[in-house]
């Protein structure tokens, strides 16, 4: 198996995730007690991941990483791609290995596979909504901490493109820099005397494009804007910089907004309410 993030560790991230469920590290005083209880050391298990309903997939590698962690001879052959739309009752992933091993790891696989595929399944369905708007879908950085890079990553298998990956990558202005600079333009004026090349200003109110962009501004957050207003707020920018819709969008309300010309919607809710994908793990007879 050869897969690998930037910035993420999956080796630490496997070994934190097990020695978590198994109350130490494997084999230094980590345990399964219902494994090592009731499995016979030498006994083999064969399986098959599958889906119980109609998922874009994420996340098989790192499950292939749980397995092989605990039995490095482990037998896994991944059936799909990332980022393929699947129907109810595909076949993921075979495993064949030694059964104390994949039993301890599987619901750490699961877990793993069941909420990154709950994020790019729920992704696809808002890309697909916008498709021929011309706009694009952005993640954000509302993200369970510690998991941003894997749950971005199920974003982008989603169809989705990624907004900052934190606070280091480009200045966003909201209102509360706003509150304390004193004003839109002179919180962008201080950015871009520190040197910023990237400033996305959030803006609120017509009244505030102006002021953002004659100091700097290269990319506008519209918050929480109407449809009707969106638009007007599109013609005044006039293409001078990228515009990005956010705030509240949902899925019944984002082809509205991205047909009103915005370069980009931002949702939330893709990291941060997204439910796990229905996906098991059974043992194969014969």
């Amino acid at each position: 198996m050869s897969f690998s993030l930037p910035g993420f560790d999956l080796s630490a991230f496997v070994a934190a995730t097990l020695e978590e469920d198994l109350g130490g590290p494997p084999g230094r005083g980590g345990c399964d007690v219902t494994s090592e209880s009731v499995i016979p050391a030498d006994a083999r298990f064969t399986g098959v991941m599958d889906s119980r309903d109609a998922v874009t997939v994420a996340g098989l590698p790192l499950a292939e990483a749980f397995f092989r962690a605990l039995d490095p001879q482990v037998k896994v052959e991944i059936l799909v791609g990332e980022g393929q739309k699947v129907a109810a009752g595909t076949e993921l992933m075979r495993i064949s290995g030694k059964a104390r091993a994949l039993l301890t790891a599987e619901r750490s696989a699961l877990n793993t596979v069941q909420h990154l595929t709950g994020i790019a399944t729920m992704t696809r369905d808002y890309v697909e909504r916008i498709a021929g708007t011309g706009a694009t879908l952005l993640d954000t950085r509302k993200t369970i901490p510690g998991l941003r890079v894997l749950e971005k990553y199920a974003t982008r298998m989603g169809g989705a493109t990624n907004h900052r990956m934190g606070l280091w990558d480009a200045a966003m202005i909201k209102d509360n820099h706003v509150a304390v600079a004193g004003s839109v333009g002179e919180a962008v004026r201080r950015a871009v005397a520190a040197g910023v090349e990237r400033i996305i200003v959030e803006v609120d109110r017509i009244d505030q494009i102006e002021p953002a962009l004659e100091a700097g501004a290269t990319h506008l957050l519209l918050d929480n804007m109407d449809p009707a207003t969106l638009r007007g707020a599109v013609t005044l920018v006039n293409g001078r910089v990228p515009t990005e819709a956010s705030g509240g969008v949902r899925l019944d309300t984002i082809r509205a907004i991205a047909e009103t010309g915005v370069t980009y919607v931002s949702v939330g809710r893709l990291t941060q309410s997204a439910p796990a994908a229905d996906i098991g793990l059974d043992f194969m007879h014969g």
